[in-house]
């Protein structure tokens, strides 16, 4: 098994949220920040983790960001608010 990550970037707090998933979490935010990642992401500068979980297996990461790109936002809001209640970008911490 493959461990996964589901990671929610923004680019302010309370400010734009983009939900994905991936195997290796500080890789990932690196290709973020430095625009590697052509979409969504990189339109809005979204570059700063706020909240991350980890998952055993990769596949479990992938439902759960599925299930999380159709929440409400404020159910994103909350998540993000009990892990990281000021908005610190967590990437420095990994």
């Amino acid at each position: 098994m493959k461990a996964g990550y589901v990671y929610i970037l923004t680019n302010k707090p309370n400010g734009t949220l983009y939900i994905g998933v991936t195997s290796n979490l500080k890789k990932r935010i690196w290709e973020h920040r430095n625009k590697v990642v052509e979409g969504f992401s990189e339109k809005c500068d979204l570059n700063r983790l706020v909240w991350y979980e980890v998952y055993e297996d990769i596949s479990e990461a992938i439902l759960q960001e599925k299930r999380m790109k159709k929440w409400e936002r404020s159910w994103k809001l909350k998540r993000i608010h009990e892990m990281n209640p000021d908005w610190d970008d967590l990437y420095d911490k990994l």
